[in-house]
């Protein structure tokens, strides 16, 4: 079966040895393409998944998809530990290493002013949720009518206004608090991204994102970072602050959606 050169990601040379059994697509161990003091993360594909027909179609197989990102991710996440890598983008494969050298060649420049710009910087994710249930209580927290006498028609639209008027301040102290974490975050951070709200039925995370956003931070400064967040979540009453990281700078370079 003819394989195409997949690139995981680009990173200056380093000394210390990847994991043993470290696997990346299809299971394929991972190698290291040196050329002009740049280093490809490179494994053989079978073009018969990757050529151009093959990926279109494997875009609409979700499956398929979420398989290759773990593979894909996993191979980063254990350069992140190791050096600092530039993630290149999902399913990036060339014909075999020449062109391979070709790429690095033709975005030399690119790739160093990058690679000095996040040496030693990892990546924090910091989202905030309403909470599902609190956001549903509020949405139902009508009083019972009396037992005694049935609710009018007035009283069933002022019952409405009460609660409409509970999610609207419920929804406007979730983004303050958003806002004032964000200050505070990007303060310790050198650089930061704002990314939209997630879809609740795409992600399946429960509740309602306010704020999804990444931030660079050295990692001498990291244990910092978490400390930071960490102490925000005792005053998230109602709502959850999810931390993660660290990761490789996608958000940062270009070269990956986050």
């Amino acid at each position: 079966m003819t394989g195409l050169r997949y690139v995981y990601a680009v990173c200056r040379p380093f000394g210390t040895p990847l994991q043993a059994e470290l696997t990346g697509i299809g299971g394929a161990p991972p190698a290291l393409l040196h050329h002009h003091g740049l280093v490809a993360v490179v494994s053989t594909v079978p073009e018969a998944d990757f050529c151009e027909e093959a990926l279109k179609a494997h875009l609409e197989d979700l499956d398929w998809l979420a398989a290759t990102a773990r593979a894909h991710e996993g191979v980063v996440d254990a350069l992140t530990t190791v050096t600092t890598p530039l993630p290149l983008r999902l399913a990036t494969v060339f014909r075999d290493d020449s062109a391979v050298r070709t790429m690095i060649e033709a975005r030399e420049e690119h790739f160093r002013s990058l690679l000095d710009r996040l040496h030693d910087r990892v990546e924090w994710g910091v989202k905030v949720y309403v909470e599902t249930e609190t956001a549903e209580s509020a949405e139902s927290a009508e009083p019972a009518p009396s037992p005694a006498r049935p609710a009018s028609g007035r009283d069933y639209l002022r019952r409405r206004r009460e609660s409409s008027h509970a999610r609207e301040e419920q929804w406007q102290r979730a983004e303050r608090f958003a806002h004032g974490l964000h200050e505070r975050l990007a303060e310790r951070a050198e650089e930061f991204r704002l990314h939209p709200a997630q879809n609740a039925a795409l992600s399946g995370a429960r509740g309602q994102n306010v704020l999804n956003a990444a931030y660079l931070v050295s990692r001498k400064h990291s244990e910092e970072f978490v400390e930071l967040v960490d102490r925000t979540k005792d005053e998230a009453a109602g709502l959850r602050v999810e931390l993660t990281g660290p990761w490789a700078a996608y958000s940062f370079t270009g070269e990956a959606a986050s």
